[in-house]
């Protein structure tokens, strides 16, 4: 994936494998300098994320640009649009939506030309849309940066040189950030956004020339002290961020409305699709505001004071839940837990927590050796690829064969293996329920506390899996996940046997049928055509999140074709792929 250059060879231009070289050294980047962006988050809300959000929205560019290559072979234009697109769908926080600004605006000139003189205006063009997005520009951050970084290369020249000025102009005003806002001075850091800009254009500069920037972002951290006043203390208590489908005329009332509700207004995007961020004390009123300009989904409300991180300077980073892919994942409080992994659904560095508690949630080894663990999640999936992948996000898994459901004796026996006193069970089959329930009622016999999902799919499982968290309170992790599995439409493609009579009509042997929650609504002779109705059936009625889930005898590109098929037909709708294996039905799809 990344591109290595021979010794003494620069780029003259970015095309489109160099673009997808520097998204994904951008994603490291901000991965490796994420616990201490962190730490100097001072501004305009100190607490302590800048670092996380930058490394997400990073995150989402790159599976975007990752997908577009699995699908076909882009030309620069289309890896740049996707680059910037994928960005802007999963754009964190203040920061990370700006950024997510400053990628559409050089993706607007990129399109048209890569070579250094093209990338100079791109720059440009990146800084003022950047400026224009923000209601209030404050110099000091990351748009200082920005505008720095285009000034020092606008005489243009070749790319080499003009990516060299860019880093070296951002780096130099970076550190000149600490002395233009009195909260940085007072904290003695550099702003955080304007930080991770610079460790962006340090991966573009690497891209084209081979080389690692000279010398690092200075990066000085400040003592353990009290932390700056946040929002929530002496400013508005909620950051509200929404994704909104809208013509451009109502985002322009929308923009005056948010900014007379409170502050921090970021509205990025355009041709209809728009990303949201603002700080407010009434968030229900700037939800409202967004519902009467357009259609406004993945609405994500966090609460300061009860997200609130130690002082900067303690190094202390943010985790994650129990991580289950890739993409993003709502609890029913708003909050949202991020799953990490690739565009091919291999999970990484999942079902970890913070504290160490790995094992928590039953890895499915020898856990019958010493103390129970407190809480363990076993989950019913068919395919080996699945069941690894439940495993690495530290359930128990019970593979199921076709035909071959497993037994009351082997659910009580998972459990059991489990070891733990508290137990979420998901059996992912409508069939499976009455002999879950049985084999729950036999282990709470045994002293266990046993809360069995209703989950009718696989993709329910993950769903409720992805959102699980161990340290929360049991009900409250029950409810959550049950909310989660209950908010997953499911479809199904199989492949008739014999010639009989469906809810869709009459199939004959060898008839792909796409059934959606159980019954056959769609009846075709090819599975990937099958699916793509079948897709568009549920995307009708609205979504989120796409999942698919696909067997191993699938015909080859069918997950590929399928996840160009979302990206075109709908532009807000994200797309994970996992790999079942062998022994599971030739694909499932989740619609969230």
């Amino acid at each position: 994936m990344s591109r290595a250059l021979q010794p003494d060879e620069e780029l003259v231009e970015l095309d489109a494998e160099a673009v997808r070289t520097w998204c994904a050294r951008a994603f490291d980047a901000l991965g490796r300098e994420r616990e201490e962006i962190d730490a100097i988050n001072v501004y305009p809300v100190a607490d302590g994320d800048t670092g996380t959000n930058l490394y997400l929205t990073a995150e989402a560019a790159h599976r975007a640009v990752e997908a577009v290559f699995a699908a076909s072979g882009p030309d620069t234009a289309e890896t740049v649009r996707a680059m910037a697109h994928g960005a802007l769908l999963g754009a964190r926080g203040n920061s990370g939506t700006i950024l997510s600004q400053l990628l559409r605006g050089m993706a607007t000139v990129l399109a048209d030309g890569c070579d250094g003189d093209h990338l100079a205006r791109a720059l440009a063009e990146a800084a003022r849309a950047a400026r224009q997005a923000v209601a209030r520009p404050v110099e000091g951050t990351i748009l200082t940066v920005a505008s720095a970084a285009a000034g020092a290369c606008a005489a243009g020249g070749p790319l080499v040189r003009v990516a060299r000025d860019a880093y070296e102009g951002a780096a130099t005003a970076l550190t000149a950030t600490s002395g233009q806002l009195d909260v940085l001075e007072r904290a003695g850091v550099v702003d955080a956004g304007g930080r991770g800009l610079v460790a962006v254009l340090g991966a573009l500069l690497e891209t084209v020339t081979g080389r690692a920037p000279d010398h690092a972002a200075p990066a000085p951290l400040p003592p353990a002290a009290p932390r700056e006043k946040c929002a929530g203390e002496d400013g508005p208590a909620y950051e509200v961020i929404y994704l909104l489908e809208a013509d451009d005329a109502a985002v322009a009332l929308l923009r005056s409305r948010l900014d007379a509700l409170g502050e921090s207004l970021v509205v990025v995007g355009g041709d209809g699709l728009w990303n949201v961020h603002v700080h407010v004390d009434d968030a229900g009123a700037a939800v409202e505001a967004g519902v009467e300009a357009g259609r406004p989904h993945r609405i994500r409300i966090t609460h300061f004071a009860s997200d609130a991180t130690p002082a900067p300077g303690r190094g202390t980073a943010r985790g994650a839940g129990s991580g289950v892919g890739a993409g993003d994942r709502r609890g029913t409080d708003g909050a949202h837990t991020h799953r990490y992994g690739t565009g091919d659904g291999h999970a990484h560095a999942c079902g970890t927590e913070s504290d160490g508690h790995a094992h928590a949630c039953g890895t499915g080894g020898d856990a019958a050796r010493g103390e129970r663990v407190p809480r363990a999640v076993v989950a019913v999936v068919p395919g080996e690829g699945l069941a690894g992948l439940c495993a690495e996000a530290g359930a128990t898994t019970v593979r199921t064969r076709p035909g071959e459901p497993p037994a009351e004796d082997e659910l009580v026996e998972a459990v059991r293996r489990a070891h733990a006193r508290e137990v979420v069970l998901l059996p992912n089959d409508t069939d499976l329920r009455e002999t879950a329930a049985a084999a729950a009622e036999r282990v709470r016999a045994e002293g266990v506390r046993v809360a069995l999902i209703p989950t009718r799919a696989a993709v329910q499982g993950i769903a409720a899996l992805a959102v699980h968290e161990p340290d929360r309170r049991f009900d409250e992790d029950v409810v959550t996940m049950t909310a989660a599995a209950g908010a997953t439409r499911y479809a199904e493609l199989a492949v008739a046997e014999h010639r009989s009579f469906t809810s869709a009509g009459v199939c004959q042997a060898g008839d792909v049928l796409g059934l959606i929650e159980g019954d056959v609504a769609v009846i075709g002779k090819d599975l990937t055509e099958t699916a793509r109705t079948v897709l568009d059936r549920m995307l009708s009625a609205g979504g989120e999140l796409v999942t698919l889930v696909v067997a191993d005898d699938t015909p080859p590109g069918l997950a590929a074709d399928l996840e160009q098929h979302v990206r075109r037909g709908y532009l807000a709708v994200d797309t994970t792929t996992y790999h079942a294996g062998a022994e599971a039905p030739p694909l499932l799809i989740g619609v969230e």
